[in-house]
């Protein structure tokens, strides 16, 4: 038997089976990289056909609505980053005109003007699949193996019983199947309905989002969904950039464009290099941008509408159910065949003794439709007809106790998917770690001392002189990018970058205020931070009329212009080697421990400066020293020791630098002694040999890019087998996505793009709620193998009672109506009582189940035989003596009543 079912269901499937749905989307993997060949053939081929940007012509039914440019030339402009494109078009202004726009006052709402720039450049809405209707769900539920085979049963039962018992009578076996089908098919198909319906509302709320835009000279509130190409937007930090577009004015815009193209460095907009994209985030800074490109002409757009082909394949759980049932309607088919040969024997024994072996009428005809008959049930006895019932509401009971554990289960199946997982291949940022920055260390005045926990910032605050602590909180609040304001709700909010956020909430927790600092010297001159350089500075008029510079930046590069220190005792010496070596040392100590550092450094400048002087770039008093770090979140180092007890491997899969990831990852207890943590640039240069050496032993994979992701992820499910877990909340995180066994996307840090291509959606980004989810699989597991040891223990019987009575005498004690309903009250009450149990410890103690685990164990099948033995010997003493006991005829209806007492008394073993 078990070979059976190995050959039958023993390995799983992509979630994707499509050969050519993969080749698209292993085709994505590289986005970046093929925009960037897309662009270098487009520029060969116009150099080759001698194209220029002047043949550019304008469509006349562009022109036609008072445009002097149409949406695939400006969604090209920014796509393709082509300076010489925007240049020959006017730059920016130009690009103004041509959209009848302004960059001072925005589009003007007066006339048709309105409804002939969203007739030409569309809306800015992304092209949705349709909402699936009720009757897909249906449709989809009627796939079931189980429910396939029973279908089949009820047409025949249908036909051979009009055909000799005639209507209504002979119709009862048949519709009472078609009964029990349509029941469990409904109950399946209205919980994944609701599922879908839940998830709807969940992303209209989130879609309800609002962008400051400037139209008919004012600025107002609007939906981003109403933006249109023209419109003046303004976006500060922490905002999503709705559409593409270009930048018109601003201060030290950074923009992370790491959920498009999976970069992890930052990139400078400037009117130099204007170009914005959709889907973005404003990581510092704030500008005006104008609106080119809207809804599905973005590469946001284009790349949500390239990852919404493809559809679901089955999970590990559905295969080996669904392998279980093909092999008990094979077995049922068999016994069903032998009963009826039997039977016609019988039959032709008979009428040879009789001698009318050449006589056949009409009653001989329906004597061989009965025997058919007698043959169905025997194949509806067999089929576990509440298998599909037990395990939707294992599923529904699962998903519903999920959501309390902040996992909203988009697929229904998958509750049980990661059950099965072997590895998890998770992000760093925002999933182990949490995502805010936080000063953990400091070096001021020359002591180092731990700030990371409550209460330390004070002590700290009194070991340093007032007059450090007042120069410390002046650098912080003055030579920054970020604001501290307060919201709606009159909560204090900090807004910049997280580096930025980080070293402003530590000003606060030192006592300083914001505002006041602000207010209390003069700002004269900003130099933002520059990338390369890696510094920014100010100038402030002090209130005694002084002039005072202060910078900060990379700690190598702020401490080597630096000639004096603030000492312990908050005195400005001169900074001589010892020095300079103990700060060194601090900074690599701090680097090891996988903070990043920065250095507050100041200089008094004399009162001849002017606003239009570079600050300088030398000279500088070192006030101190801090590091900052990502924290891991409480409760992830246990996470990961759970998830190596129960048999899973966690491997971090980051962009960050390599000696960062190694420190988190081993924090977190990821990386070992006997594991290796790599580069996505060595990684990629690997052999196929190479790599299968190789992967087993990978726990951290740094500077990681979507296509080494994805090669990961697909050697890990098809080289070695694995179950694969795979964790994302960017754009560029989909292609691994979909490739895995099971997709979690992050809820709070996620793009649509990542949810919509998930399965199981984390909505507090955290581990361990990866963890919990990973303890529900492994319960829906168990409870659906106990109900399917208990289902066929009472199937088994009821087979071997019909056939050996049919065999025998001739006639079925047990009609398919009579156990088909018998069971399903049974299975029901089964299924509510095994497929609700909650998940306990012990099942992460266990090994995962793995692809090609089995199903049904060996000690399983023991359990299942020996009492289906134990069972048929109490129904066989029932039926013989129940005259004697019950005062029963041994009829088929007493038989029922003999089963159903037994299946209680089972059932009581079961609970």
């Amino acid at each position: 038997m078990e070979s059976l079912l190995d050959e039958n269901f023993g390995a799983v499937k992509a979630k994707h089976s499509s050969e050519e749905a993969l080749q698209r989307w292993r085709g994505l993997v590289g986005l970046e990289k093929l925009r960037v060949a897309v662009l270098v053939s487009k520029a060969a081929i116009q150099f080759l056909k001698g194209v220029q940007p002047s043949d550019y012509v304008v469509p006349q039914e562009v022109k036609a609505a008072g445009f002097d440019i149409c949406g695939d030339e400006l969604g090209s402009l920014v796509e393709g980053r082509d300076p010489k494109k925007l240049e020959y078009h006017g730059g920016v202004a130009g690009i103004a005109d041509k959209l009848s726009t302004s960059t001072t006052t925005g589009l003007s709402t007066d006339g048709d003007l309105l409804n002939h720039r969203q007739e030409i450049f569309g809306i800015n809405k992304f092209t949705e699949s349709q909402p699936r209707s009720f009757w897909v769900y249906v449709w989809e539920a009627l796939q079931d193996m189980t429910l396939m085979i029973l279908g089949v049963c009820a047409f025949v039962s249908l036909i051979v019983g009009l055909a000799t018992e005639g209507w209504p009578k002979g119709a009862h076996d048949g519709l009472g199947i078609v009964a029990s089908i349509l029941l469990v098919v409904f109950v399946t198909a209205i919980s994944d309905y609701r599922q879908s319906l839940q998830f709807r509302d969940l992303d209209k709320e989130k879609k309800k989002i609002s962008i400051q835009v400037t139209r008919n000279g004012y600025r107002q509130k609007m939906s981003i969904y109403d933006l249109l190409p023209g419109d003046i937007v303004h976006l500060s930090i922490g905002d999503q950039v709705p559409a593409d577009g270009l930048f018109v004015s601003g201060f030290s815009v950074v923009i992370d464009e790491s959920s498009l193209t999976g970069e992890s460095e930052p990139v400078m907009v400037t009117a130099e290099h204007p170009f914005l994209l959709s889907g973005t985030k404003v990581q510092d800074g704030s500008c005006k941008m104008m609106i080119t490109t809207v809804g599905m002409r973005t590469q946001w757009g284009k790349l949500m509408a390239t990852l919404s082909e493809g559809g679901d394949d089955e999970t590990p759980l559905q295969v080996k159910l669904n392998g279980v049932a093909t092999i008990i309607g094979k077995i049922g088919l068999f016994f069903a065949i032998v009963t009826f040969a039997v039977l016609v024997q019988k039959m032709f024994s008979r009428k040879l003794l009789e001698g009318t072996q050449w006589s056949w009428c009409g009653d001989d005809a329906l004597e061989m439709l009965e025997y058919f008959a007698i043959a169905v049930t025997i194949v509806v006895v067999a089929v576990p007809e509440g298998l599909p019932l037990a395990v939707t509401l294992s599923l529904a009971f699962a998903m519903k106790k999920m959501m309390n554990d902040k996992a909203l289960v988009r697929h229904l199946a998958a509750c049980e998917t990661m059950g099965s997982a072997t590895t998890i291949c998770s992000d760093k940022t925002g999933t182990l770690t949490t995502n805010h920055m936080t000063v953990v260390k400091a070096c001021i005045c020359m002591n180092i001392k731990e700030v990371s926990k409550s209460g330390n910032t004070s002590s700290l605050c009194s070991e340093i002189p007032d007059a450090t602590v007042k120069l410390l909180l002046q650098s912080i609040f003055n030579n920054t990018g970020g604001e501290v304001v307060v919201n709606k709700e009159g909560k204090r909010e900090i807004l910049g970058s997280p580096t930025e956020t980080a070293l402003l909430e530590f000003g606060l927790s030192l006592g300083g205020d914001f505002h006041t600092e602000r207010n209390a010297a003069e700002l004269v001159k900003v130099e933002p931070f520059n990338s390369t350089k890696k510094r920014m500075g100010v100038v402030l008029q002090l209130p005694n009329g002084g002039l005072r510079a202060h910078c900060k930046g990379a700690s190598e590069i702020i401490l080597a212009a630096c000639d004096k220190v603030v000492n312990s005792d908050g005195e400005v010496v001169p900074l001589d080697e010892a020095s300079v070596n103990h700060l060194k040392v601090t900074i690599d100590q701090f680097a090891g421990e996988a903070l990043r550092t920065l250095c507050l450094a100041y200089v008094e400048l004399e009162n001849g400066f002017s606003a239009d002087n570079p600050i300088p770039l030398s000279g500088y008093t070192c006030i101190g020293i801090v590091g900052i770090k990502d924290p891991v979140r409480p409760g992830v180092r246990e996470s990961v020791a759970l998830c190596h007890s129960a048999g899973v491997t966690v491997r971090m899969v980051t962009g960050d630098n390599i000696n960062t990831a190694k420190a988190i990852a081993r924090e977190c207890g990821i990386l070992t002694d006997g594991g290796i943590a790599i580069e996505g640039p060595d990684f990629r240069e690997k052999s196929l040999e190479e790599l299968h050496e190789l992967i087993p032993k990978i726990q951290v994979m740094a500077r990681s890019s979507p296509l080494d992701k994805h090669t990961l992820v697909k050697h890990l499910r098809t080289t070695f087998g694995e179950v694969v877990a795979v964790t994302g909340d960017g754009t560029n995180d989909a292609p691994a996505l979909h490739e895995a066994d099971i997709g979690l996307a992050m809820g709070i840090a996620g793009t649509e793009v990542a949810k919509e291509s998930a399965d199981v959606i984390i909505l507090d980004d955290n581990f361990s709620t990866i963890v919990t989810v990973a303890k529900w699989g492994r319960s829906v597991y168990v409870n659906i193998q106990k109900f399917v040891q208990f289902q066929l223990t009472v199937n088994v019987v009821a087979l071997i009672v019909n056939f050996s009575s049919a065999c025998l005498t001739g006639s079925a004690p047990l009609t398919a109506v009579q156990l088909l309903w018998v069971n399903m009250i049974m299975d029901t009450l089964g299924a509510l009582a095994l497929a609700t149990e909650p998940p306990n410890d012990e099942l992460m103690k266990r090994q995962p189940v793995g692809r090609r685990g089995n199903f049904i164990s060996n000690v399983m099948w023991r359990n299942i035989l020996g009492q289906s033995l134990y069972q048929f010997l109490v129904i066989w003493f029932l039926q013989s003596s129940g005259k004697a006991i019950f005062g029963l005829d041994g009829s088929g209806s007493d038989l029922v009543l003999n089963t159903l007492i037994f299946n209680s008394f089972v059932f009581c073993q079961a609970l």
